[in-house]
């Protein structure tokens, strides 16, 4: 079991740590907010929603419908127009960052917002979902009973453990004014990056059909 743990941890360690749209939007969030508290509910939304993409992709649910064309369309289309728009949002957070620090934790992410970008970056990515069940729910198969729920228990603790972590550096980056700045404008370009990586994906889908 300990082995078919630290499997599982090591995994997805790796598939996690690269810098996406949805590690960047948690970054922001930590950054954004005041307290740590305040930015929550972005972690805990973005943790559950890895942990039913995780448990899908075990059970192998999600081959059977991203095999279906217009499920990949509609999401690829509907995921490449959000990461248009979330970049202009953060690049015009990064313009007017002394404004945004003192106003945005109220006006512009309340709760509700919150949670709705965090699950659009989880489930309007179906790149990262392809990762998740091509990686993870491949590498499952190795293991059956007790290691494969140890395995799965240590993929979905890693994505727990790292949202919380990011969003406490970007508390600490809040505290320079310049970086906030920076990480306002990276987080942009990687938004617009993924989405033409996105539009491109989409045009292989359709062309490819």
């Amino acid at each position: 079991m300990l082995k078919a743990f630290l499997h599982g941890f090591v995994l997805a360690i790796g598939l996690i740590i690269a810098i996406g749209p949805q590690n960047m939007f948690i970054l922001t969030q930590g950054a954004t907010h005041s307290r740590f508290a305040k930015a929550i509910p972005a972690i805990i939304t973005s943790s559950i929603s890895d942990t039913i993409l995780i448990l899908i992709a075990v059970l192998g649910v999600s081959l059977l419908v991203l095999n279906k064309l217009w499920v990949m369309v509609t999401v690829t289309t509907i995921g490449t127009v959000f990461l248009i728009y979330i970049g202009w949002v953060n690049w015009k957070s990064s313009q007017a960052h002394n404004h945004i620090i003192h106003t945005s934790e109220s006006t512009n992410w309340p709760v509700r917002r919150q949670v709705v970008f965090a699950l659009s970056f989880s489930l309007l990515n179906p790149g990262a979902i392809m990762d998740t069940i091509g990686v993870i729910g491949t590498s499952s198969l190795t293991y059956s009973g007790r290691e494969k729920l140890s395995f799965t228990l240590a993929t979905i603790a890693v994505s727990w453990i790292w949202f919380a972590l990011l969003a406490l550096t970007g508390r600490i980056m809040r505290k320079n004014i310049a970086m906030y700045d920076v990480l306002n404008k990276a987080s942009a370009i990687v938004m617009w990056i993924s989405a033409i990586y996105m539009a491109q994906r989409l045009l292989t889908i359709i062309m490819a059909k």
